[in-house]
């Protein structure tokens, strides 16, 4: 059972219009805006019943687009939320997308402009009320650097993204450590595993830098050939990159 395991329950605390993926709905072709269906005493109850799960920690995302309407209502949001988290001594951890629309910003400085969200967003904010940690995209060794090295103390962690081949997230949670993240959230990665237990094993060696990204692909189809799964792609083809944010990687 889950609540008698060390796994530490979350949940998504927010849904931003960005997540908006209904059939046939175009919200995500819009500037994100900020929206919560859960409230932190509701998710908090869940674990008050017999035997319950208890439920002291939430994602809560942020997309900022370069619009100033839209920026200062999610960062006003944003606010009220992180109040009502220390009133109720509830822990969060923080994402940030990249803009979800044509903001005007360049390719090559959308990093930087999201390190200086972020910084806004935590600006004059007490460490008491900052997150455990941030959840943010991978854009490469020198915005990592940049950020990991603001704040020592703060928490960098990695979003996942897409599922990718078995490559892309080996390769990724390697280049992100290498240049200072903490954490890795690979949510649709481990999913779309064909083994999820044994996809996770390889990350955890890949932290703890037994193996080299490289070989654990190989070692990752080795046990799936033992364990007589059919792999989803070759092992030739699962040793490519195809995710656009391993482009930044520097030699």
């Amino acid at each position: 059972m889950l609540h008698r395991s060390g796994v530490t329950a979350a949940v998504r605390i927010n849904d931003t219009s960005d997540v908006w993926v209904g059939r046939g709905a175009t919200y995500r072709s819009l500037p994100s805006r900020p929206f919560a269906s859960a409230t932190i005493p509701e998710v908090q109850a869940l674990g008050k019943g017999k035997g319950g799960l208890k439920v002291n920690l939430g994602l809560y995302s942020i997309t900022f687009n370069n619009q100033l309407d839209r920026d200062y209502e999610s960062l006003e949001t944003f606010k009220a939320f992180r109040l009502e988290a220390a009133k109720h001594k509830f822990d969060y951890f923080l994402e940030v997308f990249a803009p979800n629309v044509e903001c005007g910003i360049s390719k090559e400085n959308i990093p930087g402009y999201v390190n200086d969200q972020l910084v806004r967003t935590l600006a004059g904010i007490p460490k008491s009320n900052w997150p455990q940690f941030l959840k943010i995209p991978y854009f490469g060794p020198q915005a990592m650097e940049e950020l990991v090295n603001y704040e020592p103390s703060l928490l960098v962690g990695i979003l996942g993204g897409g599922s990718g081949t078995i490559y892309d997230a080996f390769k990724l949670l390697a280049e992100a450590q290498k240049y200072g993240a903490r954490v890795a959230l690979f949510g649709r990665k481990i999913k779309d595993a064909e083994d999820p237990f044994r996809f996770v094993f390889y990350l955890r060696q890949i932290v703890k830098k037994t193996i080299s990204p490289e070989e654990a692909v190989k070692a990752y189809h080795a046990d799936l050939k033992k364990s007589k799964i059919v792999p989803i792609r070759s092992l030739e083809n699962d040793m490519k990159l195809t995710a656009t944010e391993i482009s930044y990687a520097r030699k």
